[in-house]
């Protein structure tokens, strides 16, 4: 060999030395990486897509699933029942009241005098009594109503479909709540430690103790309804009311994991430092040390979503959760317990819940494979 190869050689850097980024491609952050492994699990990412589609479509659904038409074109005028009340008479119904806009759209068709209605694609509203269809209600599905009636002649494709709204909106508040409480408590709790630390534990571990079923049966026994006069409203405060509940509860969980992750994250090199340059106790906590500790946090919401909708069923199936009428697969669940012959009230409701929950619990299982920590862990 030459002088010129071995020196050739000596310059060339041997193949398992790491290459450094080049100027043109600047290093990809952690949490880009987090997102690209998710959106590499097949199942959670297109699970996440579909319940996303699926609740931002839920609230549309005055729009797409109700009683009450969409526009009204009656004697050269437009009206839009959708957005604002009208009595019966408006539209020359001989009756008292709202009108019932699907015979209304029947008869202008039927007319052929440049009057029409535009009705939502499924016309039945989630609350409406259908007791005019033949026999008695629970009714079996049919071309109208495609997953039959409950035991009140309401449809339950509606109900269900409102349902679903009202219990992912349930869930997705509690967790928001929840882990806001948590986060809090659990960071004062790992990062001053000592008494604080001591203190804190002991309470939680009192509160943890209340029986949770016991406090729903006895406020849901105290609290009623508020009557409005001035706007001839009654006010069911149940539905926040269950959030404050439960929210009260569903705390303490996350508490332990975000304390646990301080206390091993404040015995770090970079949170030495930060308190040697005098950073406050504010900073260091949600400048620095927060953002290395919201792993478990990440992982765990997914499967806290679970709960929560399982723990608004459950309620609502033992007659302590939304008031009526407010559409509930819980209440839908306990219709078909006392109908068991009528497989559609036991098999939609249930098939609903199955799905969302199995949906929620794929996102779950990507989530946390993205955050887990040895993922991209130099270590490995």
């Amino acid at each position: 060999m030459s002088e010129r190869d071995s020196v050739a050689g000596l310059a060339e850097p041997p193949a398992s030395l790491p290459v450094q980024a080049s100027a043109d491609r600047p290093p990809v952050s952690i949490f880009r990486k987090r997102v690209h492994k998710f959106r590499s699990i097949k199942r959670g990412y297109y699970s996440f897509l579909i319940l996303l589609a699926a609740y931002s479509a839920s609230f549309f659904l005055p729009l797409l699933i109700s009683s009450d038409a969409l526009v009204v074109r009656y004697d050269s005028h437009l009206y839009f029942p959708i957005f604002q009340y009208y009595p019966a008479a408006t539209f020359g119904q001989q009756t008292i009241g709202e009108p019932d806009y699907r015979a209304l759209a029947a008869t202008l068709r039927e007319q052929h005098q440049g009057n029409w209605a535009l009705m939502p694609l499924y016309p039945y509203s989630p609350t409406e009594s259908l007791l005019d269809l033949p026999g008695s209600p629970p009714n079996a599905p049919s071309r109208e109503h495609i997953f039959g009636t409950d035991d009140r002649g309401r449809d339950i494709f509606a109900r269900l479909a409102y349902g679903f709204n009202v219990s992912l909106s349930f869930a997705l508040l509690v967790l928001v709540i929840s882990l806001g409480m948590g986060v809090s408590i659990g960071a004062m709790l790992g990062y001053f430690g000592g008494k604080v630390d001591l203190t804190g534990q002991r309470l939680i571990e009192i509160w943890s103790s209340l029986p949770f079923l016991y406090t729903i049966i006895i406020v849901s026994s105290i609290v009623v309804p508020i009557y409005l006069p001035g706007r001839n409203l009654v006010l069911q405060p149940s539905f926040w009311l269950l959030i404050v509940i439960l929210t009260a509860f569903d705390w303490m969980g996350i508490t332990y994991y975000v304390r646990g992750e301080f206390y091993r994250e404040k015995a770090k090199d970079y949170v030495a430092a930060a308190i040697s340059i005098g950073a406050s106790d504010r900073a260091i906590i949600f400048k620095h040390i927060l953002p290395n500790s919201l792993t478990p946090v990440v992982s765990f919401a997914p499967f806290m979503v679970v709960a929560n909708i399982a723990a608004l069923v459950a309620l609502d199936f033992l007659g302590f959760g939304l008031p009526a009428p407010t559409p509930s697969w819980g209440e839908l669940i306990g219709q078909g317990v006392d109908n068991l012959t009528k497989w559609w009230l036991v098999f939609f409701p249930l098939a609903a819940m199955f799905i969302t929950l199995l949906l929620i619990v794929f996102i779950g299982e990507a989530v946390r494979e993205a955050f887990d920590p040895k993922e991209f862990s130099r270590l490995r």
